[in-house]
């Protein structure tokens, strides 16, 4: 599976993520690259579209997915992930699911 991402690796870009989108097409998401490896944590304030979230650990495995809201009103959910993260790919919600991505698969990086 391909999927086109649009990069977040400053902070302005990681504070907005996809708040505001209405829409964001089946094989498209926002990687937020990180510094480096911690725990990550997410919520989902303003952002209208349920997403799935991938954690990716440094040497490209994913450590954890959440499956996160719309948030409506505050207190927003936190979804942090279970283990450490150098990576957070945000798709449409249930694509993992449907293209059988889990806790343990690697990802490859490819630019253009």
């Amino acid at each position: 599976i391909k999927i086109n991402a649009e990069i977040a690796d400053d902070e302005q870009e990681q504070m907005k993520g996809l708040m505001f989108r209405e829409k964001l097409n089946e094989n498209e998401g926002m990687l937020f690259v990180f510094e480096n490896e911690q725990y990550q944590t997410f919520w989902m304030k303003n952002t209208l579209i349920p997403l799935d979230m991938i954690f990716i650990d440094e040497n490209f495995k994913i450590v954890d997915i959440k499956n996160a809201a719309p948030c409506k009103e505050e207190p927003c959910v936190l979804y942090k992930s279970s283990k450490p993260a150098k990576y957070v790919l945000e798709v449409n919600e249930n694509l993992t699911a449907k293209k059988s991505i889990r806790i343990g698969d690697r990802i490859a990086l490819n630019k253009g």
